[in-house]
């Protein structure tokens, strides 16, 4: 015990595993069934494509609010991914799938406005929005704790788990650090694969 009456031994096991953290991230099959789950909603085409993007080009949400159609090149497949918390910003390419969703959700809309997701008011969405959209998605797909934070981890650990090197997955995340890469690497379950074959 120290003076402070706080036993010593706990707050030295504090420290030994604080890198330690619990499953922060969704599995493959765990995403499918938010998606599923977030056409229920009552703007099933405008929610189902902002976690897609969310998902699949691991979005901070801020990031994800400040998308613009400009950023979105439907004729290239291609979106321009502008990274904050001076992250490296760069091009990514859509899939498929996932541009016919945009055309979809965008032929739905009546507007003009110049943000890819806007609200029934004709306003961007706010973090706020999102975060709200996401937990209650989560809830409908009985899956815990959801947030849109899960989901950019939810993207590194799918392309560490495909096997993409470090680099790859630091530059498409937008990492400077690769130390807040190596986190999806560290705990992949394919590199332990092997080990008893």
């Amino acid at each position: 015990m120290d003076t402070n009456g706080r036993n010593v031994k706990s707050i030295k096991n504090q420290t030994t595993n604080a890198h330690e953290r619990v499953k922060d991230y969704l599995s493959d099959a765990e995403m499918k069934v938010l998606l599923k789950a977030s056409k229920k909603t009552r703007y099933p085409k405008r929610n189902y494509i902002l976690l897609l993007m969310i998902y699949r080009h691991g979005l901070r949400v801020s990031e994800a609010v400040n998308l613009k159609l400009s950023d979105v090149n439907l004729k290239e497949s291609r979106v321009w991914i502008n990274r904050l918390k001076n992250g490296l910003s760069v091009e990514h390419p859509i899939s498929g799938d996932e541009l016919r969703s945009i055309k979809r959700y965008l032929t739905s809309r009546k507007d003009n406005l110049p943000w890819l997701f806007v609200n029934e008011r004709g306003l961007p969405l706010t973090r706020q929005a999102v975060n709200y959209i996401i937990s209650t998605v989560g809830k409908e797909a009985k899956l815990e704790n959801v947030h849109p934070h899960t989901l950019r981890h939810s993207c590194g650990f799918y392309l560490a788990n495909k096997g993409y090197d470090l680099r790859l997955i630091q530059d498409y995340l937008g990492h400077r650090d690769p130390k807040h890469t190596a986190h999806y690497t560290r705990v992949v379950s394919k590199r332990f694969e092997k080990l008893w074959v």
